[in-house]
């Protein structure tokens, strides 16, 4: 697997413990950024993080800014993702396995860095469940591409 990761000015701190998650975990990433505590735009890092996991270049991301929500907001302006904001643990359990979820979202302002720690971790090893599932993410899928 691999990992695009990035934050806005408000996720920094978050942003840092997950690249020393994926350390641990062996799981391969890059780091897009940004190394700031002063305000930046967080488009400029959501959406090149989105294309990169949306063109395959890339299996999954972690965007982290100060409410996760602008973040999320970006990142599902991109054909093929399907960014979670989450702040529990259950609901990134259920992303993964029901919504296939290719991006997650976190807010540093929210949430801190252990139940990030521990959101990043189940979200990472959770696997798809398919099944009935898959119907519903092909309704996405279908309706992305009729909306181009």
């Amino acid at each position: 697997m691999k990992v695009a990761l990035a934050s806005d000015h408000g996720g920094v701190n978050i942003r840092k413990e997950i690249a020393g998650l994926l350390e641990e975990l062996g799981i391969e990433y890059k780091d897009f950024g940004c190394e700031c505590s002063t305000s930046v735009d967080y488009p400029d890092y959501a959406l090149p993080v989105a294309e990169k996991v949306a063109n395959g270049e890339f299996d999954r991301g972690i965007l982290i800014c100060g409410t996760g929500i602008g973040m999320s907001i970006a990142a599902n302006k991109v054909k093929g993702i399907r960014c979670a904001l989450v702040h529990d643990t259950f609901s990134a359990r259920a992303t993964r396995q029901h919504n296939d979820s290719n991006i997650l979202a976190m807010g540093e302002r929210v949430i801190g860095p252990g139940l990030a720690r521990e959101i990043a971790e189940v979200w990472l090893t959770e696997e798809f469940q398919a099944g009935r599932h898959s119907n519903r993410i092909g309704k996405i899928s279908e309706y992305e591409n009729q909306n181009l």
